[in-house]
């Protein structure tokens, strides 16, 4: 059995409140922002720097290949940092992952662009490499700070402290693309074109900095400390999951497929959808740049609130109860596509709007569903690996599904709202087979 010092010196103190819900807010905010960073480039500027080609349409699915590379790193990142967030404790496994996503980041915003001379080949497999290095971060940091908030969480309110990690998402998004927003409207198109872009990427390194200090001040939580306590660590986490809560492994996966698909489809393809010109071979709704990022901040305001608001309504109705509603209104909203999408600028802030709010209302539970689902000695294994392959089927492969659907219906979202509702009467199933956790008792819970 390996064990930290810290963690046995520590064994009698806690973690304030306010420090475990700034480090697991803090924490999630600096990696979405990274990951937005990177998928607000590969819509407005990676696929002409890195992926340059004489078809647009051929350009952006290459550059949303390359953006689907983290999520097919993230399932081995959370092996990885999974193994370590059981074997010797949260904290650590949470530095290290932050720094994993926060290098990566930065070095994307040092890399020549495959304009330049000699460069046409390298530099788009490096932006490749950097972008799974990005991944493998993300695979461990989330489960990671949904256990830092869930396992310090006063009695009855574990729900409603999962949502601090969750909220980083949308802060994150928004922090994103207002710095690309303001850049973009403060210097010329060729000045953003050639270096502009870097500017969000490099700016990492300060939050990652912070993130860090906040990080290295925190102790191991109680219910790590019980399993340390009791002789109970496992020695090959992800095989004790497989063997014994392989059940869970897969209503966890399938309860975040609906959350994903949503996400990515009302961020990277309705930014796609929103800004292609109405004349385009497939046709789009031509606004402006700038405006629509406005537009997608506004709607993301109501994700980080709803996010908020689920944490209550979770703990008072149930997780599972709360999310069978949410999952039947997802399934709902995906058959309102076109008729939003075709009511000019009210409809699409109205899409927007209820879009977000219904990812609030699902992201949010999940920082206390996924890890509830699993024993507290493989708790960091399970709902980093459940959370991640679902990001492969709900999120790496949404955004080019929704482009070829999109073209397939010959610039109608028609297609694409049907693939929102079918992802989501799959997690309806899920959630429906699955039991409530809310009164599980959380940290004595071992396999």
């Amino acid at each position: 059995m390996s064990t930290s010092p810290s963690t046995v010196d520590d064994q009698a103190k806690t973690n304030p409140r306010s420090r475990v819900i700034f480090a697991s807010l803090i924490g999630t905010s600096i990696e979405f922002y990274d990951f937005y960073v990177y998928a607000t480039a590969a819509v407005l500027v990676f696929p002409a720097l890195f992926f340059p080609g004489d078809d647009p349409t051929l350009s952006l699915l290459k550059s949303f290949a390359a953006f689907g590379a983290a999520f097919v790193a993230r399932p081995i990142g959370s092996i990885v940092f999974g193994h370590f967030g059981d074997r010797i404790g949260r904290k650590g496994t949470l530095v290290a992952s932050l720094l994993t996503m926060g290098i990566a980041t930065i070095l994307i915003g040092c890399l020549p662009t495959a304009l330049t001379p000699g460069w046409e080949i390298l530099a788009p497999a490096l932006l490749v490499l950097m972008r799974f290095a990005q991944g493998l971060g993300l695979g461990g940091e989330w489960s990671g700070a949904a256990l830092l908030a869930t396992e310090n969480a006063p009695e009855g309110k574990r729900a409603i402290y999962g949502t601090f990690p969750q909220l980083g998402a949308p802060i994150g998004f928004i922090v994103a693309n207002g710095v690309f927003l303001i850049l973009a409207s403060t210097m010329s198109e060729d000045a953003f074109l050639t270096w502009g872009w870097r500017v969000p990427f490099l700016a990492s390194a300060i939050l990652v900095i912070i993130g860090l200090y906040v990080r290295f001040k925190l102790i191991e939580t109680p219910a790590f400390q019980k399993v340390v306590e009791s002789g109970e660590v496992v020695k090959v986490p992800l095989a004790r999951v497989f063997k014994y809560s392989w059940r869970e492994l897969i209503l966890g996966t399938f309860i975040m497929l609906a959350t994903y698909t949503l996400f990515y489809l009302m961020t990277t393809y309705t930014l796609t959808y929103g800004t292609t010109p109405t004349d385009a071979p497939v046709a789009g709704l031509g606004y402006n740049r700038d405006d629509f990022l406005i537009m997608l901040i506004i709607g993301v305001v109501f994700f980080g609130i709803f996010t908020l608001v689920s944490g209550p309504l979770a703990e008072k109705f149930g997780r599972r109860a709360h999310l069978i509603v949410t999952t039947v209104a997802i399934i709902i909203f995906g058959a309102l596509f076109v008729p939003l999408f075709s009511a000019g600028t009210v409809g699409v802030y109205a899409l927007l709007i209820i879009g977000f709010t219904l990812m609030g209302l699902t992201f949010g539970p999940m920082g206390a569903l996924l890890p509830e689902l699993f024993p507290t000695n493989v708790r960091y294994t399970g709902s980093a690996v459940s959370y991640n392959v679902a990001s492969i089927l709900g999120a790496a492969v949404a955004p080019f599904i929704a482009v070829a659907l999109w073209e397939a219906a010959n610039g109608s979202p028609v297609l694409v709202g049907v693939y929102l509702s079918a992802m989501g009467a799959i997690t309806l199933v899920a959630l429906l087979i699955s039991k409530e956790t809310r009164d599980l008792d959380y940290n004595s819970h071992t396999s």
